[in-house]
Formats: C-alpha cells, structure tokens, sequence
C-alpha cells in the first residue's frame, strides 16, 4: 500500500477516475466497506479483466487500496482524493455564485 500526501494528488487523474459510470459505482459501492474484486464486478454488464482496470484507474488516481489475501483481492475506498476534488470544486462554485449574485442585483437595479 502506498501512502499519499495531498501534494501527490492528481486531479486530472482523479476527474479522470470519476468520468465513467462504472467507477463511480465502485465508489459508491466502496463506500458502504471493504469489497472483494468479484463482488464490484458483479452488478456490471462487463468482463473481469474490464472492472480490472477500472479499478486500476480508480488506485491510480489514489481512490482505492488493494489489499491481496491470498487469491483474493479486497479493495478499499480511500475518500482523501475526493477532498481536493470537492476544494476545487467548491472555490468555482463560490466564484459563480457570487457572479450569479452581481447579476442579479444589477438585474434588479436596472428594473427599478
């Protein structure tokens, strides 16, 4: 397992982890704990060797830890990337709103 400082975190890797819908149901699906390589595969419509590397998008990005028991690989969701996503999210959420905000009190001034 490799440790990861938040000056290792890639964003372009971890938009690019979040961009297709299967990896983002393994999140999701990581959320509620610890799951096998078998079980993520399970409610998807494609091959072992597809979710394989999805989840290897998903560790690459530092989403997800593998831990090997054997023949048998858990995985394990690590949330930490998902915090700088959401903090460069959040600093363009706050600039369009306080855009949206001058507009419409310029809206406003310009009606009265």
């Amino acid at each position: 397992m490799v440790e990861r400082l938040p000056d290792d975190l890639d964003l372009d890797a971890i938009f690019q982890a979040l961009a297709h819908p299967i990896r983002r149901d393994i999140l999701e699906q990581l959320a509620d704990g610890p799951k096998s390589v078998g079980e993520l595969a399970e409610p998807h419509d494609v091959s072992l060797a597809a979710v394989s590397k999805h989840l290897h998008v998903l560790e690459d990005a530092g989403l997800l830890d593998v831990e090997e028991d054997g023949r048998v690989r858990r995985c394990h969701l690590d949330a930490a990337p998902l915090g700088a996503a959401f903090g460069w999210l959040t600093r363009y959420r706050v600039f369009w709103e306080d855009r949206l905000d001058a507009l419409a009190d310029h809206l406003e001034d310009e009606d009265q």
